[in-house]
């Protein structure tokens, strides 16, 4: 869903906002004309009545809210016969593929508009952010989420000088994950791209360009590709597969938008300056991956897998930095004359042409009197020798490649060529620092579970089982690793299930019973994952136990005292419910950054979220502003699970816009304002805080831990044909059994819910325990005051604005108890009431409007779509054999899709 359309300036903003919601309907109405045509040729004009008769009882359903009008909707959708209900659920979902890329297509307009407005905005107030870049005085930051506006604001709080300390030390890491979240195939998203760029094509036709009808025949032919192509894998992908997904958004957006999103804000920091002079702007942003490096219930992540993902992510950065170095070296053709390089170039050029005689000489040929040229040149070659593996040729690690970039930036501004020294070629320095040779630093997850018994069976000894062998292989595999790549390519070794500091012992036990001596020389930096509500509670004492460990003593030696821990926000939500997750997980951090201030500790906190709001999803910055005082302090760092990849970094504008919003808000919520409010409404609504963690809990296990609750949710949900969709490599579930939400994967615990429109993961309990509170002025200053409470009572919202109470009674009738059904209804009507007499609204969207409408929107549509699912999964659960079961579970994985597109939720 788009987010709502906020802008700095307030010229021409009604007018833009108006064109753009025009064109935005435009598109719509065109892709949704363009389906209908394709429905008709495919299915012939029967197919498309049918999806009409459908769309339209199911509108009149939503907009009448009368029980007999949605019922005449049922009734249309089980009187499909099988072909034809599959038919009309995959022309629902192809309708939401379409939407949601014009949706992402109005994002970047959104974009592009608001740049334009800052553009004017910078042009009249050029001097002051001069000023500013400088030191000097400056009026108050633009709330436009940029970085520039941040840095502004830590000026006026801070001073200059803290604020460029500030700056410097920022670091944004988003952690790519490879949790089954994205329920499109591969094909699918690629026939998608391929319409959005002729989307963009028609929007921007130019005199002597194609045609409108030209661009059409062409979305005619890629929507015919998409209705065509099967929606569900028919085998899942496995772990080297996810890696190379992951690569695409890479190769197509990541390496080429860094760059511009450093300079674009170095643009702004030194205004007419920039250019000329060496760029104020860090390369603040470090890409993490867990995609073949987390083994935790995933039996198909491998030593060996690990290896390869390893080598697949530097073979892709090594050859976008070869092809950076090629392309700038052939445009440096500065004459020596006119350039003179500096005595430190020609001792480079020097020591190339002893190391590489015959490259240099073949380069010199070309440009006997470019000595810039000659450089950068021989360095694309050494950067291709490493990419094969020439350990002659090649660079040790990336810190020698960028020692050979900093000498040309010195030459050329020593020979007066200041914007060749500051321009194309930063690009390749900050392309370098961001990356290195690995691309994204892998990371190792583990179960302590795992930990424990590899260790038990190597102290018996005797013979070692194949589990126990892979343990000890990956650390042989780590060591190699940053022997050919250097150490950032995988040095943090995640322990899941943290129970004690004996947990992140055994890690490096487990090293030295693998490397021997050679362990002493590999870096592994232990973090701990503290995802049940007691281990949250109890983290603090772990991390003590850690402090005396003498391995993490050295690491801390080695690192200026840097420690990351790592906080589960999916299994603590599965554990004590949502509203006293969120609770537990604010304290958690609160008493852990007070801990690593009293030890004094450089401390990262890394937030485990998922996508969806059971799993910690919404906002991004909004939650990073509304973290406990010194739990940030310029240092963010978040999982990015499936569907958000791809939604936050696939398009390059919207993937600039998201790398800005983070690192702002990660500056801005240590700004001593930020601080200062969260600091008081904590203490100030502690009290409030404390009734809604302990009503919130028990109403969340009166239901979770009623006899038989866990065979019932996989009754009245997908929970069962989810575990059938191949959306990834890794299990649904710890175990086989139902009987015990424990061996459940808090992923399809979510996308469950989310499936039958009720997402009880992300709002169960609240209702309860703001009932409990009862004071609706109290409740309603916390709302206004208090930053955590805002968020999760607009998350919360934003979840149950996707539920149907209609939708959901019919799913839950499915089960044959109107105990935990009512118990679930009931819950839902009480939130949804206590949450309207919070926001002194009865919209549950009030504060995002623009969000409120799309739902609105997609709704009736969903609900189409749900009625579809329900046919098939009654049918299912009764057993019935008029159908081929093939059918129903056919039609039920469909519309898993399509609801997912839908709702935009999975896990």
């Amino acid at each position: 869903m788009p987010n709502p359309m906020e802008s700095a300036y307030d010229r021409d903003r009604e007018l833009v906002v108006s064109d753009i919601d025009a064109r935005f309907r435009a598109d719509v109405s065109l892709l949704g004309g363009l389906l209908g045509t394709i429905l008709v040729e495919a299915g012939g004009q029967s197919l498309f009545d049918d999806v009409e008769r459908l769309r339209h009882a199911a509108i009149d359903a939503y907009e009448t809210r009368d029980d007999e009008v949605l019922a005449a909707a049922e009734r249309i959708a089980a009187s499909f016969d099988p072909a034809r209900a599959e038919q009309v659920a995959r022309a629902f979902t192809v309708y939401f593929h379409l939407v949601n890329l014009a949706e992402e297509h109005q994002r970047v307009r959104i974009l592009r508009a608001r740049a334009e407005q800052r553009e004017r905005a910078s042009r009249d107030g050029a001097t002051a952010t001069g000023a500013a870049a400088h030191g000097g005085p400056i009026g108050a930051a633009g709330a436009d989420g940029s970085l520039s506006a941040a840095i502004r604001r830590l000026v006026d709080e801070v001073g200059a000088d803290e604020a460029r300390s500030r700056v410097a030390g920022l670091r944004f890491h988003p952690v790519l994950t490879a949790h089954p979240t994205e329920a499109r195939r591969r094909a699918v998203a690629s026939a998608i791209r391929r319409i959005g760029e002729l989307v963009d094509e028609r929007d921007d036709l130019a005199p002597g360009d194609r045609t409108e009808a030209e661009v059409d025949r062409r979305l005619l032919e890629e929507i015919e590709v998409l209705w065509r192509t099967a929606p569900i894998r028919t085998t899942r992908p496995t772990p080297l597969d996810e890696v190379r997904t992951a690569m695409g958004v890479f190769d197509q957006t990541l390496f080429e938008v860094v760059p511009q999103v450093y300079r674009s804000i170095d643009d702004r920091l030194q205004s007419d300056a920039a250019g000329r002079v060496a760029p104020v702007a860090p390369a603040f942003l470090r890409v993490g991956s867990w995609i073949g490096g987390d083994r935790d219930g995933n039996p198909f992540v491998t030593s060996e897998i690990t290896r390869e993902a390893a080598h697949i992510a530097a073979e892709h950065v090594l050859l976008g930095l070869e092809r950076a170095a090629t392309r700038i070296g052939r445009t440096l053709t500065l004459d020596a004359s006119e350039t003179p390089p500096s005595d430190e170039l020609l001792e480079l050029l020097a020591a190339q042409q002893e190391l590489a005689p015959q490259v240099t000489a073949s380069i010199g040929t070309r440009a006997p009197h470019e000595p810039h040229r000659r450089v950068l040149l021989v360095v694309a070659e050494r950067i291709a020798a490493t990419r094969r593996g020439d350990a002659e040729l090649g660079y040790a690690g990336p810190e020698a490649l960028l020692d050979d970039l900093h000498v040309l930036q010195r030459s050329l501004r020593h020979g007066g060529a200041l914007r060749s020294a500051n321009g194309e070629l930063q690009h390749l320095v900050w392309q370098a620092e961001t990356f290195g040779f690995h691309l994204a630093e892998l990371e190792v997850r583990q179960h302590s579970k795992v930990h424990r018994q590899a260790l038990a069976e190597i102290r018996e000894g005797g013979e070692r089982g194949e589990m126990t062998e892979e343990v000890l292989s990956l650390f042989r595999v780590i060591a190699e690793l940053q022997g050919r790549f250097g150490v950032r390519t995988v040095r943090r070794y995640i322990v899941s299930f943290t129970q004690s500091a004996e947990d992140l012992a055994n890690v490096y036990a487990l090293a030295e019973a693998a490397l021997g001596p050679q362990a002493a020389d590999v870096a592994i930096d232990v973090v701990p994952l503290f995802e049940t509500f007691a281990d949250l509670e109890a983290s603090v004492d772990i991390l003590d136990g850690m402090l005396e460990l003498e391995p993490v003593q050295a690491r801390l030696a080695a690192t200026g005292r840097q420690i990351e821990v790592m906080l589960g926000y999916s299994d603590s939500s599965k554990d004590v419910g949502p509203v006293s997750a969120t609770l537990a997980l604010h304290r958690a951090q609160a008493r852990i950054a007070a801990w690593a201030d009293r030890n004094d500790i450089e401390l990262t906190l890394f937030h485990g979220r998922g996508g969806a709001l059971g799993r910690g999803g919404g906002p991004a910055n909004e939650a990073v502003l509304a973290q406990p005082a010194g739990s940030v302090d310029g240092r963010l760092k978040i999982t990015e699970q499936g569907e958000v990849i791809f939604a936050q970094y696939g398009d390059p504008a919207i993937a600039r816009r998201h790398l800005e919003q983070m690192a702002s808000a990660a500056l801005l919520a240590g700004s001593p304002s930020n601080e200062a409010r969260n600091r008081a409404a904590d203490e100030r609504f502690a009290a409030l805080a404390e009734t809604l963690d302990d009503t919130s809990r028990a109403r969340f296990h009166a239901l979770v831990k009623a006899d038989g609750f866990a065979p019932w949710f996989a009754d009245v949900t997908p929970m069962e044909e989810i575990g059938h969709l191949a959306l990834g490599s890794r299990p649904a579930r710890r175990g086989l059994s139902v009987e015990s939400l424990d061996d459940l994967r808090a992923i399809p615990w979510v996308f469950s819910w989310s499936q039958a429109r009720i997402n009880l993961a992300a709002w169960f309990g609240l209702g309860t325990a703001l009932e409990a509170v009862g004071d609706e002025q109290l409740l309603r200053e916390a709302y206004a005051e208090w930053p955590l409470f805002t968020a999760m009572i607009d998350n919360f919202s934003m979840s149950l604005a996707k539920t149907d109470e209609r939708i959901a009674a019919r799913y839950l009738a499915l089960g044959d108890r109107d105990d935990l059904a009512g118990l679930v209804l009931d819950e839902m009507r009480l939130t949804k009431q206590w949450l309207g007499r919070v926001t002194q609204s009865d919209e549950l969207l009030v504060a995002r409007p623009v969000l409120a409408k799309a739902v609105r929107l997609r709704s009736p549509y969903v609900d189409a779509l749900s009625l579809l699912q329900l046919r098939a999964l009654a049918a299912v659960r009764a057993g019935e054999a008029d159908l081929p079961s093939d059918d129903h579970h056919r039609l039920l994985l469909l519309t898993v899709n399509g609801v997912a597109a839908g709702v935009q939720n999975t896990g």
